[in-house]
């Protein structure tokens, strides 16, 4: 994932910043409780798409 877009990138939902989770191919929010997926390198922004963390997840 590329820093600079990691940088401008913030949740559709919260509107607040994301974590990169390398293992996962995903964008996290903590705030929102979702996580977005990275298909084919581009991340997929759509709340439809994102999965809701777990109780474990949202602690990290």
């Amino acid at each position: 994932m590329d820093k600079e877009l990691l940088s401008i990138l913030v949740c559709p939902v919260s509107k607040a910043p994301l974590t990169y989770d390398p293992e996962a191919q995903e964008l996290v929010c903590r705030a929102s409780g979702l996580a977005y997926p990275i298909r084919d390198g581009i991340p997929v922004m759509l709340e439809t798409e994102a999965r809701q963390l777990d109780s474990d997840e949202k602690l990290k």
